[in-house]
């Protein structure tokens, strides 16, 4: 699901510890969800609830919560 109507523009994220993803950002007005990946690739994924959010950043494995419930879960575009 590639949303193309998502305009590219970087928020602020924090750090996370994963093999996988490098940093994370909320923005729980427009419920986009960025996600940096430890390749360097960023990511912006739409429509994102807030406690989904919060589940990630609180999850042991942040990249195993990413996998099954976020990824292919909510329409994204790659921003960088």
């Amino acid at each position: 699901m590639y949303d193309l109507s998502i305009q590219p523009s970087f928020m602020m994220r924090q750090p996370v510890s994963s093999s996988n993803l490098k940093s994370v950002g909320y923005d729980p007005k427009s419920k986009i969800l960025e996600v940096e990946f430890n390749s360097g690739s960023i990511y912006q994924y739409t429509g994102v609830p807030e406690s989904v959010y919060q589940g990630l950043m609180g999850a042991p494995s942040h990249g195993s919560y990413f996998a099954q419930n976020i990824r292919d879960r909510y329409p994204y575009t790659r921003i960088r």
